[in-house]
């Protein structure tokens, strides 16, 4: 057997460390697909909000004074939006509800207006007979706080 040590070279390594810059473009491709999705996903909760803003603004402008069950369904546009964004207010009931309602809103709703909130689910619709001024005092809260919390 002969000796082949002599005859190896030695192991030559680089001058410099492998640098993981500048990226191949594969990872260029996976960086732009995760920023696309993160933006995708912004955007369709913008857009959701938005959507649900504008349908509860929808109902509001839709009602009118004159309708005898019109402050029934201002109460009810409030709850279900209340149910959706603040579940824990959704067994508030009375001087707490309008105090929630103040509480997460720049408006205050106060005095005969608050009265018809608390009182318009209760009574019959056909012989009721509400001051239409807090009827549109009502509906400009319920605007003014939809555009706060939704």
């Amino acid at each position: 057997m002969e000796n082949n040590l002599p005859e190896l070279r030695d192991i030559h390594l680089p001058a410099e460390g492998i640098s993981i810059w500048p990226l191949a473009w594969g990872w260029w491709l996976i960086a732009a697909f995760i920023a696309v999705l993160f933006c995708g996903i912004w955007l369709y909760r913008l857009w959701q909000r938005k959507s649900k803003k504008l349908y509860a603004l929808k109902l509001l402008s839709g009602l009118d004074g004159k309708s005898p069950s019109a402050a029934v369904k201002l109460s009810e546009i409030l709850r279900r939006i209340c149910i959706y964004k603040y579940p824990q207010a959704s067994s508030l009931s009375g001087q707490e509800w309008i105090d929630f309602l103040n509480s997460h809103g720049r408006t205050k709703l106060e005095g005969g207006a608050a009265c018809l909130l608390l009182e318009a689910p209760y009574v019959n619709p056909q012989t009721s007979v509400y001051n239409p001024a807090d009827f549109e005092k009502l509906k400009v809260f319920c605007r003014s706080w939809i555009g706060e919390n939704l």
